[in-house]
């Protein structure tokens, strides 16, 4: 575990008391590498401007964010340019398998608190954010984002595709080529990028802990938060958050249409830039998503 030691010295400085018992390093993200230490405090290191744009965008959301939603978030107890730090919050990812393998009971508890904090973080008043300085997120996209993505996809992708998954990817767009796809929304405060692994599972009282990294949060359409979801959980799952999440209806077919270009995304980010990470980030998403159009919620099947 090679840490810089640029990284420990600043520890140090600014907690000048702390010994290094024991150290986590991730370098895995795209804008931060990450040290947690003692299990106690996590130290986040942007790896150039970007991440030092993000961090104090996420910053400003953060402070926004926790005056209306319940979920315990990071509270960034230091703060500047490249560098934050803040409590370590326990829990470990919640995956698909983890909780459709958990009771009937605990189930309903955690999508319950998944659909509250998008319902919280959705509602936040527009006029706090402007004056928060939170600008559009950089999951945001237009139709003509789209259209876009449509023809890189058909340039890079398809020679590699075989013609059933040509025939998927036409019909995966065909709604937004036709118009037939209202991608109107009024913007909200997404997430941006909630992953299994930015939500908190705590085994002990089977419910979420916490929420972590708002580095792509920002003004957006709040279908892409619930394509998120669809990815993570699948349909069946997001259809049950409808009771605590009343808007469900209205960004459904959106989120369908988003989380269906997800794996997209990356395997064209990895072709233009020749990284196999990229390529295989899409591994382990649900495959339970019903197609654009479908009209009728599963939650009213059940009644």
């Amino acid at each position: 575990m090679n840490i810089p030691s640029e990284y420990l010295e600043k520890i140090r400085a600014v907690y000048p008391n702390i010994s290094f018992e024991h150290l986590d390093f991730n370098q895995d993200g795209m804008v931060n590498d990450v040290v947690v230490v003692n299990h106690q405090i996590v130290c986040r290191f942007a790896k150039d401007d970007w991440g030092k744009e993000v961090l104090s965008h996420e910053a400003k959301v953060l402070e926004v964010v926790r005056n209306y939603v319940e979920l315990q978030l990071p509270y960034f107890e230091h703060l500047e340019e490249g560098f934050v730090s803040y409590r370590f919050i326990k829990g470990e990812p919640l995956s698909r398998n983890t909780l459709v393998k958990l009771s009937e009971a605990s189930q309903t508890r955690i999508i319950s608190q998944l659909a509250r904090f998008h319902q919280q973080l959705h509602s936040i008043p527009n006029e706090v954010l402007v004056n928060a300085g939170v600008s559009s997120s950089g999951a945001a996209r237009s139709r003509e984002d789209w259209l876009e993505l449509y023809e890189q996809v058909q340039e890079t992708l398809f020679p590699h595709l075989w013609r059933h998954q040509q025939t998927f990817i036409h019909e995966l767009f065909a709604p937004v080529v036709t118009g037939k796809l209202n991608l109107s929304y009024t913007p909200v405060l997404i997430d941006g990028d909630l992953s299994v692994y930015h939500i908190l599972f705590d085994p002990f009282s089977e419910s979420i802990s916490g929420l972590i990294d708002f580095g792509t949060a920002g003004l957006g359409d709040p279908a892409c938060d619930i394509a998120v979801l669809l990815g993570n959980y699948g349909e069946n799952i997001v259809q049950r958050m409808q009771s605590d999440y009343p808007m469900l209806p209205d960004v459904i077919n959106r989120a369908r249409f988003w989380v269906g270009t997800l794996e997209l995304q990356w395997a064209y980010c990895g072709m233009k830039y020749n990284n196999t990470s990229l390529l295989l980030a899409h591994i382990g998403l649900a495959k339970d998503v019903q197609p654009v159009g479908t009209r009728a919620l599963l939650i009213e099947n059940m009644n």
